[in-house]
């Protein structure tokens, strides 16, 4: 290859290089997340969101809905018609602190305060058999959060034992928006496949 050649393959790789750059700068001042895809693992958002697709996803304040709380999350208890990725309420990105591996991304169900019995306004189907409050070891709330679950999950996450009650501040993004199949490149890289 002579130098021509070589310096037009070089300014070639550099302007897609820069390309991609620009992309991924615009998606995080757009979003406010980083980073602002994700790859779903896990089919425990199907029939929504299938494995191997990739999410687009924001801030957790940004784009709220009507029925927003002062965090910007939208639960299924208080959707009013609001919905993400084909059901009620938000879905969203988080990681308890003692998590290992990739953030949890699950709907946030209902909101918790500190102390609270929320035995009684969660769906009983969703509560793995318990008959109440003391069966569950979340119950009752140890501190505010959400109560999340897998839209393809039998149980709550913190009955399964995946998370105990979200606290806003493990709340690192909300899904948007999914791009079906796309995913797939960066478990594949990542070695997830």
């Amino acid at each position: 290859m002579n130098r021509d050649a070589a310096a037009i393959y070089l300014a070639d790789a550099l302007r897609t290089v820069a390309a991609v750059l620009a992309v991924g700068l615009l998606l995080v001042a757009l979003t406010g997340a980083w980073p602002p895809l994700v790859a779903i693992e896990s089919p425990s958002m199907e029939p929504h969101v299938e494995r191997g697709d990739m999410v687009l996803v924001s801030g957790p304040a940004r784009l709220p809905g009507e029925a927003a709380d002062p965090n910007g999350i939208v639960t299924t208890e208080e959707a009013r018609g609001y919905g993400r990725l084909g059901a009620a309420g938000d879905v969203v990105v988080f990681s308890p602190p003692d998590r290992v591996g990739s953030p949890i991304i699950h709907r946030a169900r209902f909101h918790v305060e500190k102390g609270e019995n929320w035995y009684q306004k969660a769906d009983q189907a969703s509560l793995g058999g318990v008959d109440d409050c003391e069966e569950l070891r979340a119950c009752p709330a140890p501190h505010a959060g959400y109560i999340t679950k897998g839209d393809n999950n039998d149980a709550y996450d913190q009955v399964a034992g995946l998370s105990p009650v979200v606290k806003s501040s493990w709340v690192e993004a909300k899904a948007q928006v999914d791009i079906p199949k796309l995913g797939w490149v960066r478990l594949a890289v990542a070695g997830k496949a």
